[in-house]
């Protein structure tokens, strides 16, 4: 069976984690992707990291392991460069899909925004991947992941410390932001089938973020009644047991707090679930008795009990555990050197497993084939493809 977006052209221009990580899901589910990376982003990106003190082999060892970059293909073309961009322009008229993630007016400026590429290509759909969006008084605010999070209000609701806010730990808004980014991009395609026209795609990481708050303002519409951060419930926690290892709980519905205070020895517990000012000391009781047996011991209990739980686990123990592989989500792949690259498989799947059909390919790795097929001028090819 054919892959679902199998047929379909995406031209990524994205750099930063949201972008890449919507040409991912579309790259995963069979689209062409071809990435157009621009040299002096490479440049800046390699200094930021320290990249550029490693070897070209270990440089394309760390691209073979970028998730995001598998399954897609890499042209080196400078947009700046007026040859380029015609050579842009070209491959954009083949293409279904343009995702770029610039601040607002960039591309415009240099003759690759949305209203110039839609002359060359009218039934294009333009995704635009910003902090703030296209509009609005932040449209030209500069910015990453916390900041989209703190705009949106939900970084205020991160941390269990009622005193101040935390970081996450993890790229939420830059990850919601990917995902709204292709369920946006392909809703634009599917209308596409009917009016036969492109359009301009304009998500905002600030937008995305606020999704997250769907669930409390849902239960809290007079705001001034959320609760502060860090006040939690009785029958929900992260228990520390006596090998110094974590078990995450959340046996909200009554029986199963019923259930489990059963399981723990203290019955008392189960008319208590709702009264808050009973939540700090019934806490400080479970955290005592998880502390009196090592993780695998309570796994063991909690799992014969049939209570809500799962062991808090490392990255590493993620990897291995069985139903992780069992479901396709750890993927492996030999390269051409013998090296085994360990990856997360694609979290939607139509039809079968993750299918890699390369792994991420080394800057510029493509641009003689890719431009190649175009119909440029044999000087403009001479010009862009590397002499090897």
């Amino acid at each position: 069976m054919s892959a679902p977006l199998e047929g379909c052209r995406v031209i990524d221009f994205s750099k930063f984690l949201p972008g890449p990580y919507c040409t991912w899901l579309l790259a995963d589910m069979g689209a062409e992707v071809i990435r157009i990376e621009n040299p002096r982003e490479l440049e800046k990106q390699a200094k930021v990291f320290g990249w550029d003190r490693l070897s070209r082999e270990e440089r394309d060892a760390l691209r073979e392991n970028d998730i995001l970059a598998r399954n897609k293909r890499s042209v080196v073309l400078d947009i700046g460069d007026e040859k380029a961009q015609l050579a842009i322009k070209a491959l954009v008229a083949t293409a279904d899909i343009v995702v770029e993630d610039y601040r607002p007016g960039v591309l415009d400026k240099v003759g690759l925004g949305y209203a110039s590429l839609r002359e060359v290509n009218p039934k294009l759909i333009f995704t635009s991947l910003t902090l703030c969006g296209q509009s609005g008084p932040y449209r030209d605010k500069p910015g990453h992941d916390p900041i989209a999070l703190s705009i949106a209000g939900v970084l205020s609701r991160v941390g269990e410390d009622p005193e101040a806010p935390s970081f996450s730990g993890i790229p939420a808004a830059d990850v919601i932001t990917g995902t709204h980014a292709a369920f946006a991009t392909l809703a634009a395609l599917h209308q596409r089938t009917a009016t036969g026209e492109g359009q301009h795609v304009d998500v905002a990481m600030s937008d995305c973020a606020m999704s997250l708050l769907v669930n409390v303002l849902s239960r809290h519409p007079d705001v001034s009644k959320i609760p502060p951060r860090g006040a939690r419930r009785a029958d929900t926690g992260l228990w520390k047991t006596r090998d110094g290892l974590f078990i995450c709980t959340t046996d909200m519905e009554p029986r199963f707090w019923q259930r489990f205070c059963e399981t723990v020895g203290r019955p008392d517990f189960i008319p208590l679930q709702n009264r808050v000012e009973q939540r700090p000391a019934i806490r400080a009781a479970l955290e005592e008795i998880f502390v009196t047996k090592d993780r695998d011991e309570w796994l063991e209990i909690l799992g014969a009990a049939g209570t809500q739980f799962a062991p808090v686990y490392e990255v590493a123990e993620a990897l291995n555990d069985p139903h992780n592989r069992a479901r396709g989500m750890v993927v492996e792949r030999k390269t051409a050197t013998g090296r085994v690259v360990r990856q997360i498989g694609q979290p939607v799947r139509l039809g079968g497993g993750t299918e890699i059909r390369n792994l991420g390919r080394a800057p510029g790795a493509d641009t003689k084939e890719i431009l190649a097929g175009l119909t440029l001028e044999a000087h403009l090819l001479e010009a862009l493809i590397p002499s090897e």
